[in-house]
């Protein structure tokens, strides 16, 4: 048997969490100790990319000789960032104004090895066009589904599925907010294969 290094999630997102436990392998998670925040004039896929990797950094002290992964997703819309809504009015807002409109979501992934100081990332856009949903399939949506701490306010994995027209990504877990297909590569280039 392969001795692998220990994984660690640089997250306290339970989706992450819940994406990571698919390739069925142990990791421990550490709250990463970054301000998720855009910096003047950084482009949304920017953000994404930069947050991944600052928050595997972050924990890095904490793990040595483990792999750190750091992920972070930043929704776009006309060329502006839109984050987690928090208020069901905000949420409202939010998916008033996605309405028959296309959004990407941009899902940055972070791979740190914390012996070596080597690290690997990536975004993956996905684009979604949402479909010309009614105000009331908004209310009733919102009745239904808890979207208030997910970006753009549509959980694809759950009932926000019903509002998207089509999605395109060359991972579907990347919308979700974790790309393991992508992470899958960088673990074996860091020789940890998942399925060893």
């Amino acid at each position: 048997m392969i001795l692998k290094k220990k994984i660690v999630l640089a997250s306290t997102s339970r989706y992450r969490a819940e994406l990571l436990r698919r390739l069925q392998f142990p990791f421990a998670v550490s709250q990463p100790r970054v301000e998720e925040a855009a910096l003047q004039q950084e482009l949304p896929a920017e953000t994404a990319l930069r947050l991944s990797l600052e928050k595997a950094t972050s924990v890095m002290g904490q793990y040595p000789g483990a792999l750190i992964i750091g992920s972070d997703q930043v929704a776009e819309l006309d060329g502006m960032p839109i984050g987690k809504p928090g208020t069901r009015e905000a949420a409202r807002r939010q998916l008033n104004a996605m309405r028959g409109r296309s959004m990407i979501f941009h899902s940055g992934v972070a791979l740190i090895d914390a012996d070596t100081g080597h690290s690997q990332s990536i975004v993956i856009p996905t684009t979604v066009v949402f479909r010309e949903f009614s105000i009331v399939e908004i209310e009733r949506y919102l009745d239904l589904e808890d979207a208030l701490d997910c970006a753009g306010s549509a959980k694809s994995e759950g009932l926000g599925i019903a509002l998207i027209a089509s999605m395109q990504s060359d991972d579907p877990t990347a919308l979700v907010g974790l790309p393991l297909i992508a992470l899958c590569g960088m673990l074996r280039q860091e020789g940890f294969n998942v399925l060893e």
